[in-house]
C-alpha cells in the first residue's frame, strides 16, 4: 500500500497511482474524488481540476484498471464519461443535500472541513449567475463544491439542475481529460517534451489559473470596500 503523507492529499499523482498491495486503485479513487468535491462539502480542498488534466495524461493506466481498450480515443472517452457521470452524481448529492440541511449549514459553526463563508460566497456567485453558475462553477475551486448544494437550499427548479449538472459536468470532465491527454501526446511527438517530467510545474500552472478569478474577485471587493 502506497506510503501516506499529509501533503499527498493534495497530490494528484498519489491518487492516480494509488494502490493496496499491488492492486492499482487509481480510477476508482479518481472517480470517489470527482464525486467527494462536487457532492460533499468536505472536498473542497481536493485537487479536481489538476486531477483531471493527469488523469488525461495517464488514461491507459487508469482505464487498464477495468477494461483493456486498444484505442486511445475509446479510452479517453470512457474515462471522461465515467468521471462525468460521477461529476452529475455528486451535484445530485449536493443539490440533495442543500435542499434538507439549508438551515443546519447556515448556522454551523466553522471546522477545518467546513468554511461558512464558502457558502455565503458560492450563493452570491448562484444569485448573480442564476442556473449558468453550475457551469461556471465546476471550473472553480471551492465553488464547485458548494454549488449544488446552494442550488438545494434555494430550491432551483430540479429539471433546470440537472440539465445544468449535465451539461457542466460532461465540460468540465472532457475538455480537462481530453487537454491533457491530447497535449501531451503534441508536445511529445513534435517537440520531444515530456509533461511527465513537469507535473510539478502543471499543478502550480493549474491551480494558479482556475484560482485567479476567485483571486481577482476577491481583490476588487477588498477594493470597492476599502473606497
Amino acid at each position: 500500500m502506497n506510503s501516506f503523507d499529509w501533503k499527498n492529499l493534495i497530490d494528484p499523482l498519489f491518487y492516480i497511482h494509488f494502490d493496496v498491495n499491488g492492486i492499482k486503485l487509481g480510477i476508482y479513487i479518481v472517480l470517489f474524488i470527482v464525486f467527494a468535491e462536487t457532492g460533499l462539502f468536505a472536498g473542497f480542498f481536493l485537487p479536481g481540476d489538476s486531477l483531471l488534466f493527469l488523469a488525461g495524461i495517464y488514461n491507459r493506466e487508469l482505464i487498464e484498471n477495468i477494461l483493456f481498450i486498444d484505442s486511445d480515443f475509446m479510452n479517453v472517452m470512457l474515462l471522461s464519461s465515467l468521471v462525468a457521470l460521477a461529476g452529475i452524481l455528486g451535484n445530485m448529492i449536493g443539490y440533495w443535500f442543500g435542499s434538507k440541511s439549508g438551515y443546519y449549514l447556515y448556522n454551523k459553526q466553522d471546522t477545518f472541513w467546513f468554511k461558512k463563508k464558502y457558502l455565503v460566497q458560492s450563493k452570491d456567485f448562484f444569485e448573480r449567475h442564476g442556473g449558468r453558475a453550475i457551469i461556471f462553477a465546476r471550473f472553480l475551486p471551492i465553488f464547485r463544491t458548494f454549488a449544488p448544494i446552494v442550488a438545494g437550499i434555494v430550491s432551483m427548479e430540479k429539471k433546470k439542475f440537472m440539465f445544468y449538472n449535465i451539461v457542466s459536468s460532461l465540460l468540465w470532465s472532457f475538455t480537462l481529460i481530453f487537454a491533457g491527454h491530447y497535449l501531451y501526446g503534441f508536445l511529445l511527438n513534435t517537440y520531444q517534451i515530456d509533461l511527465k517530467n513537469h507535473i510539478e510545474l502543471i499543478i502550480i500552472g493549474l491551480v494558479v489559473l482556475t484560482l485567479s478569478p476567485v483571486i481577482l474577485k476577491f481583490a476588487k471587493k477588498t477594493k470597492v470596500t476599502e473606497e
